[in-house]
């Protein structure tokens, strides 16, 4: 029986269940994959964050009426929707806001949008944006669905941005544009509610791996954000230490570990700042786009 190929997934498993798992654990149009969870990233709850939108939701800030602070929400991450949930849970009694369902809620894509369907609110939370797959396409979705949500104002309610230290700007200055007409234009507020920082122990956890996995014809790694990368480089021996860019014992044409990243934000981030092209970027970040990705090129290479 042919050797499984070693996926190694750069993320911490989802409980109580990993869509990323069910994927690449079974075969599939005759590929055999086998999945490694290698965990990259630590979160914490950032607590004058949570403070903050704890205050707004005791005080029911956030809701449809005028004398609301903020009309909807916006996601873009499942950390973000972990501080979130954790808000809502300790909640008790008349302290609990049933109000929310009375928004939209904005999600990036289908792991963030699961995770907010998760949250412990009734009636549920509307969560809107799913199809989007990252905030380049999610911010203009925004500015016509929350157009319509609140068509009756021509100045729109702000919206409430819970983020964490790391992000991207993108979805603040496309709704925030100066050159949108005053309907259009949306003021947003950040709140950061969780800090991130690479795990110590990281590269060496990963290098293990590598080295027990040695002996496999092929090896695939799933780059989930733009953080460890050097570590994962490092750990392949591609990096130069000295320029700070792929190099080292990196050979395009002898080498049998590839990469594939969730989409074009941690694509761009190794092309600029490690001069490495990946050899599969997904079309959609899901465990489907990454498989059809990986297939896709496997199949143009045995051709």
């Amino acid at each position: 029986m042919s050797q499984k190929t070693p996926v190694f997934l750069l993320k911490t498993k989802s409980t109580p269940g990993d869509s990323y798992q069910e994927q690449f654990s079974s075969e599939t149009d005759g590929f055999n994959f086998e999945p490694f969870f290698v965990p990259v990233l630590e979160h914490r709850f950032k607590d004058e964050g949570l403070a903050t939108v704890r205050n707004l939701l005791k005080t029911k800030a956030i809701g449809t009426g005028f004398d609301c602070a903020y009309g909807g929400l916006v996601f873009t991450s499942q950390r973000a929707v972990e501080a979130f949930t954790h808000l809502v849970q300790e909640a008790t009694g008349d302290d609990r806001w049933p109000h929310l369902q009375d928004i939209p809620v904005y999600s990036v894509g289908p792991a963030t949008t699961r995770a907010l369907k998760a949250v412990p609110q009734q009636p549920p939370l509307q969560v809107f944006g799913e199809h989007t797959g990252n905030g380049e396409t999610l911010a203009p979705y925004i500015i016509e669905h929350y157009g319509e949500w609140y068509k009756d104002r021509f100045i729109k309610p702000p919206l409430l941005f819970l983020v964490g230290e790391q992000r991207r700007d993108i979805i603040p200055k496309k709704l925030m544009d100066p050159a949108l007409p005053s309907d259009k234009f949306i003021r947003i507020k950040e709140v950061v509610v969780y800090g991130t920082g690479v795990m110590k122990s990281f590269q060496q956890d990963f290098t293990k791996l590598l080295q027990e996995t040695q002996d496999r014809p092929a090896r695939w790694v799933v780059v989930f954000s733009p953080s460890g990368c050097d570590g994962m480089l490092s750990a392949l021996g591609w990096l130069n230490e000295s320029s700070g860019r792929v190099g080292g014992d990196f050979h395009q044409e002898d080498r049998k570990t590839y990469i594939a990243t969730i989409g074009p934000t941690t694509r761009l981030h190794l092309v600029k700042n490690f001069g490495y092209e990946p050899d599969v970027c997904a079309e959609q970040p899901s465990p489907e786009g990454v498989w059809q990705g990986i297939s896709r090129f496997w199949n143009e290479v045995k051709k």
